[in-house]
């Protein structure tokens, strides 16, 4: 292909290229005025190739090229023979000075790249669907952020959504509609939520702002449990850490406000009896988890729950039946026992005091028994005695400081199970450890 024909290739519509002899056309018609541009733009939507140059007199040429002599030649040919040119066409070399303009041809101009389209705007996530509790609305987004920071001290799943006022609501959900209206009252009568607090469909949320979890709230039985005995109600309270009243039976107002208190720490049910049942059977499963088994202790005649695979027996010493840490435990276990009455039972809290096995304690005297609590850095003490049948007697635990729940429902266990298995104790230089019964 000669020089003018790539320079046509490359150069944009309108601008002059020069010709070369080499180059030829194929002249198809002769304009001149204002019919030039017309006709030639028709001949170029036709045939695509289209060029003009200047001819003497003021005419313009409208012509296909540039093009090799070979080109013209076989091209001017084919389109006579289709009739696409006037029969009279021909072709021609214009001179090298003449101009070739093409008509309607521009260089290829790459094309822009298609702009990305604009990102979808974010769809603000929506509350689940369900029952919310709401409990509290905030105006400000800021108050709101401090006001979730607080409520999840207590309800680690609440979460903040937007409302249809603008405001921000502390949400605790998605919830069974049951499930939420019922446990709204127990936490209300807990004092746990405010009296305004209330119950809201998702339908009456606008977006999530910050999400919470759905916390396992179970709705409440289709009908209510029966209430296990009170006794041992109270036990499994006392195991817990929500109990500190007598072992009596009795439904009093301590005792209610103990499986209240309950039904709140734990939220499996807000069903009492069905909960009370529920913490009997966790606080068997512990009992076998941790290994008590009943200790029969021949040197005090002496009887009560121990875990004994932390414990092996040291000696007796006077009135004192000792068994020390197995394995590097930390644990001991005293069992005291000798005639006599209150002042006998308060001489031996003394020397319980003495000796630094309860350590600063914390004393309760009452007719008849003595409680003795205390630590230290190392360890929890508990001494607790009574005066029965003319004798005084007890125990006392010792236990390692890092474990606080586990020594106080251990002494709940011992002191419950704390009985005299004989009449008379053996004699005080009677060696021996103590028989243990599964």
């Amino acid at each position: 292909m000669g020089m003018r024909r790539l320079a046509f290739v490359v150069m944009a519509a309108g601008l002059p290229m020069a010709s070369f002899a080499q180059d030829a056309v194929i002249r198809i018609e002769a304009k001149r005025g204002g019919d030039v541009a017309e006709a030639a733009a028709r001949w170029a939507s036709q045939l695509g190739d289209v060029v003009t140059f200047p001819l003497p007199r003021g005419w313009t040429a409208i012509a296909i090229g540039p093009l090799t002599p070979e080109e013209a030649g076989e091209r001017i040919g084919a389109l006579k023979e289709a009739r696409q040119i006037p029969a009279d066409s021909f072709v021609t070399v214009p001179g090298e000075d003449v101009v070739l303009t093409p008509v309607g041809r521009a260089a290829p101009v790459a094309e822009a790249p298609a702009a990305a389209p604009e990102p979808a705007a974010p769809q603000p996530d929506l509350p689940a669907p369900g029952a919310y509790l709401r409990l509290q609305s905030v105006p400000s987004r800021t108050d709101a952020d401090a006001a979730l920071v607080e409520w999840r001290k207590t309800f680690p799943e609440a979460g903040l959504a937007g409302l249809p006022n603008g405001w921000f609501g502390v949400v605790l959900g998605p919830l069974d509609r049951a499930a939420a209206d019922a446990w709204l009252k127990v936490f209300k009568d807990g004092d746990l939520v405010p009296n305004d607090a209330f119950v809201s469909d998702a339908a009456d949320l606008a977006a999530v702002v910050q999400a919470g979890q759905a916390p396992n709230l179970p709705a409440p039985p289709a009908a209510p449990g029966e209430m296990p005995p009170l006794d041992q109600v109270q036990r499994a309270l006392r195991w817990a850490g929500v109990y500190d009243g007598e072992i009596d039976g009795k439904d009093g107002p301590r005792t209610r406000d103990a499986i209240r208190a309950e039904i709140l720490a734990e939220r499996l049910s807000t069903d009492p009896g069905t909960a009370m049942r529920e913490l009997i059977a966790r606080r068997e499963a512990w009992r076998a988890e941790v290994g008590l088994v009943t200790l029969d202790d021949t040197a005090t005649g002496l009887s009560l729950l121990a875990p004994m695979d932390r414990l092996e027996f040291d000696r007796t010493e006077r009135a004192l039946s000792i068994y020390g840490p197995k394995d590097g435990s930390g644990a001991a276990l005293i069992l005291f026992s000798q005639p006599g009455g209150q002042q006998e039972l308060l001489d031996l809290s003394g020397l319980v005091t003495a000796l630094g096995w309860v350590p600063q304690p914390v004393r309760t005297i009452k007719p008849g028994h003595v409680l003795l609590e205390g630590a230290n850095d190392t360890h929890l003490g508990r001494a607790e005695g009574w005066v029965r049948d003319g004798r005084a007697e007890g125990f006392v635990l010792i236990w390692p400081a890092a474990d606080a729940q586990g020594q106080a429902r251990i002494a709940a266990e011992m002191s419950d199970s704390f009985a005299r298995t004989v009449a008379d104790a053996a004699p005080e230089d009677a060696p021996g450890a103590g028989v243990l019964k599964p």
